[in-house]
Formats: C-alpha cells, structure tokens, sequence
C-alpha cells in the first residue's frame, strides 16, 4: 500500500512521543492549493507571514505562482510570470519575496542557448499585492552564455533590493582557460525605483551550483556559501556585508572535503539579533554527514558542529533559529533503502529531540524549504507519485506543513 502524505504525517507524530531531552516535534499539513504537476517550492518570510512560491508546468510553459500564509490557510495563488523558454531545475529554485515596504520581487531564470546550459537571472517587482508584475529586470550585464541563478533576494538598508547569485561568466570559453574557469559569488543592489546601484564581486572562485542562503542578523546581511580553492576542498564558507562592503569569506567550520565536482549541496542560515546558526552537508570519506553550528557574535566565529542526522545524510539542509537560541533543521536521510525527509529540534550545546520522519521522498523531491513566522515552522517540498499505469515521470505536487514544538 503507497503511503499517503497524511498518512506519514500521522506517522511522524507518533514518533515523536519517543522520549529526549529537547523539546520534541510536532507536525501537521497545510493544505495548498496546487495541481498535479506543482513543483520545486521555495518559502520566504516577511512581517507579514511566510510565502510559498512554486513553479507550475503544461506542455513547454512554465508559470511561477506564489500564496501567503493567512489565519485562515494559504491565500488564493497568485501568478507571476510565465515563459516557454525558462530554465527549470530541481536545484536552483525561482522565488517571490515581500520587502520590508510591502512591495513584492520575484525570481527566475530564462535560457540563453537552445543547446548549452547557459541562463540569465530576471526579477520582476510589483506595487499591487502582485496582481499586475513589472517588465523583467536582470543584475548581471555581461552578456555572455553562461550559468546565472542560485539568486538570494533580500531587503537592503535604507529600502531597496540586494541580490546574490552564483555567476558564470568565468566559464566562457573566451576567458576560461584550460581548467575551465570558474563560477564567482556576485552582488548588486537596486534602489526603491528599481535604478541598479551596483554590482561587485564576493568571491571569485566558489561551488559551481551549491545553492546559497543568506539573513539579516544585527550587524547585517550574512551570506552562506559553499567556497571552492585551488585543491578542490569545498567547504562552507560565510561573508557579512557591513557598511555596503562584503568581508572576506571565512570557513563556518574546516570539513576539508575534497571533491572534483559540485555536490549541489549548499548551506542553510538563520539568525536572530547577534545569534547565528548554519547547516550544511559534508561527505568526507563518501560518508554523508548534516551538521549545524551556532554563533554568539553575529556571525564572526562559530562553536563546534552538532551533527544533525541519524546515520546517513543526503544533504539538502534547512534550518530556523527559535528565540531561545535553538534551532529547528531539515535534511534528508537515507534508511531502509529509501530517502526520508527528517527535522529536529537542536539546541545550541548539541542537546536533540528525536527526529521525525515527515515525508518520505526521492530525486523529484529537489530540495525542501522551510520559514518561520512566529513559534510557527513552515515546511514545503515536492511529493511524487508513479504516473497512472506505472509508464511515464512520476507526477509531482507540491506540499506544505506547519510544525511546532511539543508543549
């Protein structure tokens, strides 16, 4: 018999009655309004609340749509743009985010080439809750045919926009070189006119397509990053953008993974005030492992990693910070021959409540998201099932739950 998505919500409940010294986790679904064929969510939060956006596809058109959440459920989903020649991934996720002033900004990624894997980044803003969107925009001017995305949208001092994506334009062959080039971590900042103000370079030589994570702490935005050097050690890497200029990256923790290839595996942030939390996903020795870490100081230094999985991690982390200095975090197990999507309460001395299995999920899953707003956690994930006839892809929808702590 197929388990169910209610059916393993249930089931993820009764674990956590399994005794621990955290608080355990309590989780219940939210039902969205999606069809079949919804996928590759993405949740970002602003006062207002938590908002999911999706990515729906029929034939060769492809439609982001997005939908608040309300007391009474999600709201109606709203469209934002649609195109028949976007470039759609299971790792690197369009999004829409509410700024501070209540203006809404969205994401997406369009192809640059019919042959080669090669896509420009658009943003598109609206003034009116999302019912009329401005013409797309982009934060990139090279004009080369090369990979633009993994964008991280967030509000700037002052009102306006600041952007991060992961930039190709080392790749091209006519700049490249023998070892290929490299992928650079880049920056630009639009004013509340949408003027761009800007655009500099973070890092120069980072993973080829590790998403990024960034968030606001009270010295200002910190970006997580997966950084690659010259030996190929890909560890995560953190940058703070103080007074409009990006520090040097510095590691959250020495990992010293070595790897040929990106992982596509890229770090989770949260923060409150001066505290700080990371996850991310490391593999030495092909053991994969989830760990987080916590910061007192904004960011600047981190304590020891807290392991995060029950044996053996698939990565794909999330992870929210509580106003006790705890933390919520998501990732993906492989047991019983079967990936499992888990979360946890840790506490910062590495204290954790038993985990919950809240959906069990395979490679059409792409990467679960997860926002809070107040003692409130949101989850969301693509589930999917065989196709009728056992013939074909398996048929994709998007899922959202809420999870709280026990009380």
């Amino acid at each position: 018999m197929r388990l169910t998505h209610a059916t393993l919500l249930a089931a993820a409940l009764a674990v956590t009655t399994v005794s621990s010294q955290a608080p355990a986790i309590q989780v219940r679904p939210l039902p969205l309004q999606v069809p079949s064929g919804s996928a590759h969510p993405q949740l970002t939060t602003s006062s207002r609340g938590v908002l999911v956006s999706w990515i729906e596809e029929s034939g060769k058109t492809a439609t982001l749509k997005f939908a608040e959440r309300t007391p009474a459920g999600w709201s109606a989903p709203r469209s934002v743009a649609s195109g028949t020649d976007w470039f759609v991934n299971w790792a690197d996720l369009p999004s829409v985010l509410r700024l501070a002033d209540g203006r809404l900004v969205a994401h997406w990624l369009r192809k640059t080439h019919e042959y080669l894997t090669s896509y420009d980044l658009l943003l598109s803003s609206s003034n009116d809750e999302g019912k009329t969107w401005s013409a797309p925009f982009m934060p990139h001017h090279d004009g080369t045919k090369t990979q633009h995305g993994f964008a991280s949208l967030f509000d700037i001092p002052g009102g306006g926009l600041g952007v991060l994506w992961l930039d190709g334009r080392g790749t091209a062959p006519e700049v490249a070189g023998d070892d290929g080039g490299s992928m650079s971590l880049r920056y630009a900042t639009f004013d509340r006119a949408w003027k761009q103000t800007g655009e500099s370079v973070v890092d120069e030589r980072v993973c080829d397509c590790c998403p990024i994570a960034t968030v606001t702490t009270a010295n200002g935005v910190i970006a997580a990053f997966r950084d690659r050097d010259p030996k190929e050690i890909r560890d995560i890497y953190v940058a703070r953008l103080q007074n409009g200029k990006w520090s040097a990256g510095t590691p959250v923790h020495k990992d010293n993974w070595e790897i040929d290839d990106c992982p596509v595996n890229g770090p989770a942030i949260s923060a409150r005030g001066q505290q700080v939390v990371v996850a991310w996903f490391t593999a030495i020795n092909d053991q994969g492992r989830a760990y987080a870490a916590f910061s007192t100081d904004g960011g600047r230094t981190f304590g020891a990693p807290a392991r995060l999985d029950d044996g053996t991690s698939l990565g794909h982390v999330d992870v929210e910070l509580r106003v006790d200095g705890s933390a919520i975090a998501t990732w993906l197990e492989f047991a019983d021959r079967r990936s499992e999507l888990r979360i946890r309460h840790i506490t910062a001395s590495g204290t954790k409540s038993a985990s919950v299995t809240v959906a069990n999920v395979g490679r059409s899953t792409g990467i679960p998201r997860m926002a809070t707003s107040g003692d409130e956690v949101v989850l969301a994930w693509t589930e999917s099932t065989p196709p009728a006839g056992g013939k074909g892809d398996p048929v994709t929808t998007v899922k959202t739950a809420a999870a709280r702590l026990a009380r």
